[in-house]
């Protein structure tokens, strides 16, 4: 089955794009949970949605288009949360939901509103092209080999921001480096994800490992274990049953938390027993 499965072409771009976006987001996704910057990456996705419906009505390279106004979009939420009254929340839901808008409003009056509008929203495996493939892998190796490079920063200031500053630390740089890799990640995993389900996979596996592991190294392996392993069974489970990668892939996420979290249950009420005898 799974020989018949991985003989397309457009599986096997899911499965390379697919594992490689599941590792970025988990890794980022620890960092963005402590950090309480989670909503982030719902924000920047629904950007990466306005930008898509653009470059498609444009007829420009969606990731192309994509990438840099993502970027710039995290680089502008970050300063204006900063520097202005409109702080957190309040930025991201701004920016967000006028983006979404935007993107509906282009893709309604150029082509109606077709199966595309879907497709952008819940994803499709179907919309990775060749090219799409070399370009994602591409900037997900260099958002793998940046956190691998600024890892014990990228620690300093998520768990002390204070701290991190005081010993000299550009803290300003790490958090604008964070949203930058997360804004990449973003749209890398857009196109089968989708503008609305994205999110998800920078939520869930680091929320999952954080029941169980309480080190931020043990976090960072078993979020990206889980990740993976979510992912795949997701695509397997929606070639088979003939599903959404995007929502099967949550599914299975959804899933792996629950079992995570009746183990930390199951954990705490045999600690506590033990604790009484």
């Amino acid at each position: 089955m799974l020989g018949e499965m991985f003989s397309y072409g457009f599986m096997q771009r899911a499965l390379v794009v697919g594992l490689m976006v599941s590792l970025c987001s988990a890794l980022l996704g620890i960092s963005l949970v402590l950090k309480r910057y989670s909503m982030i990456g719902d924000g920047l996705s629904h950007v990466g949605f306005g930008a898509l419906a653009i470059a498609s009505v444009l007829g420009l390279s969606p990731l192309a288009v994509a990438v840099p106004v993502v970027v710039g979009s995290a680089f502008l939420l970050l300063r204006v949360s900063e520097r202005s009254k409109i702080k957190g929340d309040a930025a991201i839901g701004m920016i967000a939901t006028g983006a979404l808008a935007i993107g509906v409003m282009v893709l309604s009056l150029s082509k109606g509103m077709t199966t595309d509008i879907n497709n952008y929203l819940f994803g499709s495996i179907l919309a990775m092209s060749a090219s799409d493939v070399w370009l994602s892998v591409v900037l997900a190796m260099a958002v793998l080999i940046l956190f691998g490079l600024f890892y014990r920063k990228l620690f300093a200031v998520t768990f002390d921001e204070t701290f991190a500053r005081a010993t000299g630390l550009s803290a300003g740089f790490y958090n604008m480096l964070l949203a930058i890799l997360t804004a990449v990640t973003v749209v890398l995993g857009m196109r089968m994800m989708g503008a609305m389900l994205i999110s998800s996979l920078i939520l869930f596996p680091a929320i999952t490992a954080m029941r169980l592991c309480k080190s931020f190294h043990g976090v960072a392996v078993c979020a990206a274990i889980i990740s993976v392993i979510c992912f795949m069974l997701g695509l397997v489970s929606s070639y088979l049953y003939n599903t959404p990668t995007g929502a099967s892939v949550v599914v299975a996420n959804i899933f792996a938390f629950l079992v995570f979290w009746s183990i930390e249950k199951l954990r705490g009420r045999l600690a506590g027993r033990n604790s009484v005898a």
